[in-house]
């Protein structure tokens, strides 16, 4: 008698757990979409308080996400007009999400895209700042908590109109005269000139392009005939100029409108690629004038790509996608972060606020690297599309590095996750000097080793 009951008991299990796998690959894929305004209080800190504050609006900021539902538990994808969210700050961001979308933060995947006329976040540098009577000065601690707040409700909101997914598309178009590398190394081979995003100096803006990529891509959800959403990688500093005291989410912003008119039925959401060494120096002399310039050059490539998009659109199903995730301990850079000394420098009432208020920033990520924190690196694999998420500012390297790792796939990276880290070079640029390396990176050259031990993980899993 027992045993017929165990019997039927196991037949009974395997039922529910077939009916169960059964019902997982019958489960559509579906997208939902959300986009809130970002634009910060005029009179807020702008940059981590490095430029003027903000007393008026060119145009105005956005966060913009997709949740990707029907493979397991949601993925979440979301892309904000800010310089960054670091440390506890990117933490919030993902955790508010991953409730809101019914997730965990491992699942969800914060970039910005680092307009230099945009706030920051970083809740652990802002109490670090406190400490010393500086909190509120790196940027708006209400608002940035109230944009969090709300992003979660417009998330939350999005799902109750999640659309079933048919199909994907995916392409890249060319982008002309935008990006060129920022290091330029004299004949002993280390940065003789830096090319920042904006160059006057005729001679400089002369040389070689260097080391970028020069492709926008770009993956797409159809429904039918009917494009979702359009989410695009392009790797650049996003800025025009800056530093005016006008908000504005540059000239990647603009040219996210152009795309955002030209198919104005599904959600485009930009993210910026591994840009870290990359800006627009050699073709952008900082006037005014140059912002919709390079705004219709980027667009351009956009549109290429979609174009593309539109001849490679395949059927897909949710049993088609991947989640893979790799936890990585970044190691701190010794040589500048010591905590004695930083500490000296927060407390130095004689200093201006700036040193003061960078102090505080590497002291937030100097913390965390002592109490173990490790940061997610991700992948969302789809057909043939791998969707990468990395962290900091990371240098161009390593992108050419992922897309190497995987040649038949369209390697699209999103970098500026967390940025607590700040500016990640490879370990010959930081043999090489230069401000990126020498100045204000907090990771030390043995970084190259974690993240591309990370990258092989993420793209070569079986």
């Amino acid at each position: 008698m027992h045993r017929r009951l165990w019997l039927i008991g196991s037949v009974l299990g395997m039922a529910s757990c077939f009916g169960a796998a059964l019902a997982q690959e019958e489960r559509p894929l579906r997208v939902a979409t959300f986009r809130l305004d970002a634009t910060p209080p005029l009179g807020s800190p702008l940059c981590d308080a490095l430029v003027a504050p903000a007393a008026r609006v060119d145009d105005p900021l956005s966060v913009r996400g997709v949740v990707i539902l029907g493979a397991g538990k949601p993925i979440v994808l979301c892309a904000v007009d800010w310089v960054g969210i670091g440390n506890e700050g990117y933490d919030a961001w993902c955790e508010a999400l991953a409730q809101a979308a019914g997730t965990t933060p491992d699942r969800v995947a914060v970039h910005c895209l680092h307009q230099h006329d945009a706030p920051g976040c970083d809740f652990l540098a802002d109490r670090i700042a406190a400490s010393a009577g500086l909190g509120g000065k790196l940027f708006h601690v209400l608002f940035a908590r109230q944009t969090i707040q709300r992003a979660a409700q417009e998330l939350r909101r999005s799902l109750d109109s999640a659309q079933v997914v048919t199909h994907l598309a995916w392409g890249k178009g060319k982008v002309e005269k935008v990006a060129s590398n920022r290091r330029l190394l004299g004949p002993d081979g280390r940065v003789r000139w830096i090319r920042y995003s904006a160059c006057r100096d005729e001679k400089v803006r002369a040389m070689p392009e260097g080391t970028i990529d020069p492709w926008c891509r770009l993956v797409a959800f159809f429904q039918g005939p009917r494009p979702l959403c359009v989410l695009t990688y392009y790797a650049t500093h996003p800025q025009s100029y800056y530093g005016r005291g006008a908000v504005s989410a540059d000239f990647v912003g603009l040219a996210r409108t152009l795309r955002q008119q030209a198919v104005p039925e599904a959600l485009h959401i930009h993210f910026n690629g591994a840009g870290g060494n990359v800006a627009a120096g050699k073709y952008n002399d900082g006037s005014p004038r140059m912002r919709p310039v390079l705004a219709r050059r980027l667009a351009r490539g956009m549109a290429a790509a979609w174009h593309q998009a539109l001849q490679n659109r395949v059927p897909v199903s949710a049993r088609q996608l991947r989640w893979r995730t790799v936890k990585v301990a970044l190691p701190p850079r010794k040589e500048t972060l010591d905590e004695q000394k930083l500490l000296a420098q927060l407390h130095d009432a004689k200093l201006p606020d700036r040193p003061r208020l960078r102090a505080a920033r590497d002291l937030a990520w100097l913390k965390r690297c002592q109490a173990g924190h490790r940061i997610t690196l991700s992948c969302l694999e789809l057909g043939p599309v791998r969707l990468v998420h990395m962290p900091g500012e990371l240098f161009v390297e390593y992108q050419l590095a992922a897309q190497a790792m995987c040649p038949d796939a369209l390697v699209c990276m999103a970098a500026y996750g967390d940025y607590g880290p700040g500016y990640i070079g490879t370990r010959e640029a930081y043999a090489q000097g230069g401000y990126e390396t020498s100045r204000v990176s907090r990771t030390a050259p043995e970084v190259e080793e974690v993240l591309m031990q990370g990258l092989r993980q993420l793209l070569q899993a079986p």
